[in-house]
């Protein structure tokens, strides 16, 4: 799995006009499922994202996490965040998951996430979507379940 992570003072997904999945501070996560990802891949990375320590403590510095906080997520699927564009001017999706399997293991990350007391607000799978978030801080991290980066 890919992710883009932003801290947000608030975030919100819209399909044709119509709100379909809002939140007030926590994180906006973009996410992408790769072709080798399984159930557990989704349990691992929402785990290390509800727990990873990227919110002010009292003293101004990143030391909380969104449990901590009582933060919610806004979970984007993204398939994009695996296009490969070294060396051609038109990204390859091969590393993707395929549609099917992609949406799977979408869900049981959000799954997972909410089983670990999160409220989860969501995109829609394979749609166009607009997604609005005002980031806080700005802090935005990247991970890369076969910890590329």
């Amino acid at each position: 799995m890919r992710i883009v992570l932003q801290r947000a003072a608030r975030g919100r997904v819209v399909v044709d006009g119509a709100t379909i999945g809002e939140i007030g501070a926590g994180l906006v996560v973009l996410v992408a499922v790769g072709k080798d990802d399984s159930a557990a891949t989704a349990a691992d990375m929402a785990e290390k994202i509800v727990n990873l320590r990227i919110f002010n403590d009292d003293q101004g510095k990143m030391n909380r996490s969104l449990l901590d906080t009582g933060g919610e997520i806004l979970a984007v699927s993204q398939f994009t965040l695996y296009g490969d564009a070294r060396g051609q001017r038109r990204p390859s999706f091969i590393h993707a998951a395929p549609a099917e399997l992609g949406k799977e293991l979408y869900g049981e990350f959000v799954k997972a996430l909410r089983a670990l007391g999160v409220r989860v607000a969501t995109g829609m799978f394979q749609t166009h979507m607009s997604v609005e978030i005002v980031n806080d801080g700005p802090v935005s991290i990247l991970l890369d379940s076969e910890k590329l980066f």
